[in-house]
């Protein structure tokens, strides 16, 4: 599996599998960041992304992207 940190822009991934604790896994849920979801790279700057997930735009800094796997 590879850190979400790696994809590219404009390329759609799908969620394989989140880690980290408890509450960051929980908190990434509740952004839609959940198993088995599509998500688009919008954009990349220094390691942190702004993704597409369902219906909105997320911004994730680059610890929280290397804790979601494709």
């Amino acid at each position: 599996m590879i850190p979400l940190s790696m994809a590219k822009p404009g390329e759609t991934v799908t969620i394989r599998r989140i880690t980290g604790k408890d509450e960051v896994r929980q908190h990434l849920a509740e952004l839609g960041f959940v198993e088995n979801t599509d998500v688009t790279v919008v954009s990349e700057l220094a390691g942190n992304l702004i993704v597409q997930v369902k219906d909105s735009r997320v911004a994730l800094d680059k610890t929280m992207a290397a804790r979601i796997m494709f």
